[in-house]
C-alpha cells in the first residue's frame, strides 16, 4: 500500500495553552517533549473523552490560563499495533499509553496535520461550577 494510503487511526488530545503553543511551533505536525515526571503521552481514542477532559480539568487549570483545547490527529495504525488501548473508566475513557522514549517515533507517524477540534473558556470566579451551571464556555467547535 502506498505511504499516503495507509491506514490511519484518529486520535484525541486535551491539552491546555502551553502545549498547544508548542505544537502550533512544530508547524502542527509533532507533540513537545514530555516535561520531567511525566513518563507517558496519553491520547485518547473517543472525542467525547478529550471534551470532557479539556472542560472539566484543563478548563478549569489556572496554569493553562483556564483554557482547554481538544486536539484531533491521524496516526498510522501499524505503529499503534504495538500499544494495548488502555479503558480507564467506562468503555468511553479509552487512551493510549506511549512510553515518553516513543514520542519522537509517534510524531514520525502522525498522518497530516494536528488540528484543534474544540475550544473551552473557564471562568475562574467559577471553577467549582460544574459545566451545566455555565462556568465554561465552548467558544470554537469544527465538525467535518
Amino acid at each position: 500500500m502506498p505511504p499516503d494510503r495507509q491506514e490511519t487511526i484518529t486520535l484525541y488530545r486535551p491539552t491546555g495553552s502551553k502545549e498547544l503553543e508548542l505544537v502550533r511551533d512544530s508547524g502542527w505536525t509533532a507533540w513537545p517533549p514530555r516535561l520531567p515526571g511525566q513518563p507517558i503521552f496519553y491520547p485518547v481514542l473517543n472525542e467525547d473523552y478529550a471534551i470532557q477532559i479539556a472542560r472539566d480539568w484543563n478548563a478549569k487549570d489556572p496554569s493553562t490560563g483556564y483554557r482547554g483545547y481538544v486536539t484531533r490527529f491521524q496516526v498510522r495504525a501499524a505503529h499503534l499495533a504495538r500499544y494495548d488501548v488502555k479503558t480507564v473508566g467506562s468503555h468511553v475513557h479509552q487512551e493510549y499509553w506511549i512510553p515518553v522514549e516513543d514520542l519522537d517515533e509517534l510524531n514520525q507517524n502522525i498522518v497530516g496535520l494536528i488540528e484543534v477540534v474544540h475550544e473551552f473558556h473557564g471562568n475562574p470566579a467559577r471553577t467549582d461550577a460544574p459545566p451545566e451551571c455555565g462556568s465554561f464556555e465552548l467558544l470554537a467547535s469544527t465538525e467535518l
